[in-house]
């Protein structure tokens, strides 16, 4: 491999990194236009394995709007990023492939019971699983053409327990 080739590929990856950042912030913020901008237009996102449904990158943006409105903080935590990049012989690629793990806290909004003491306290819920993410590179930079999610648990549990 070239010089010139690995840091195109070192530049590639760091760009897939920010990539895969920016969707767990939009996701956490809500920030739904901005998931739309990490997406090529025909970006497909696949929840099922959380409940949730499978579609392109608008229909999944207005279900995680809807959904994720019932948690009043969500933060996630991507991990073990795998970035599948260079064709065989070496030379950076337009496509990429990246699994990585996740583990998603989030609390519930609203007050849901009380302690002993009286005091309102919503549940957390924690999952975690797997991403695949798929993505293409483009005059923008690089985008999302696929997401699949494998949540592999989940846990709803009052603070305190």
């Amino acid at each position: 491999m070239t010089q010139r080739a690995e840091h195109s590929t070192i530049m590639d990856r760091l760009a897939l990194d920010d990539l895969i950042t920016g969707y767990a912030r939009a996701v956490d913020d809500g920030d739904w236009p901005g998931y739309l901008a990490l997406f090529t237009p025909d970006g497909r996102a696949d929840y099922r394995s959380a409940g949730g449904i499978e579609g392109g990158a608008e229909d999944i943006a207005a279900w995680l709007a809807q959904m994720l409105g019932q948690f009043a903080m969500r933060q996630h935590l991507i991990v073990n990023r795998r970035v599948g990049l260079a064709r065989p012989d070496g030379t950076p690629a337009d496509t990429a492939t990246v699994r990585a793990d996740y583990l998603n806290p989030m609390r519930v909004a609203g007050p849901v019971t009380e302690t002993d003491d009286e005091e309102a306290v919503s549940p957390n819920y924690t999952c975690g699983g797997r991403y695949d993410f798929a993505a293409r590179r483009t005059p923008e930079g690089w985008r999302l053409t696929g997401v699949v999610v494998h949540e592999k648990w989940r846990r709803a549990e009052l603070p305190g327990d």
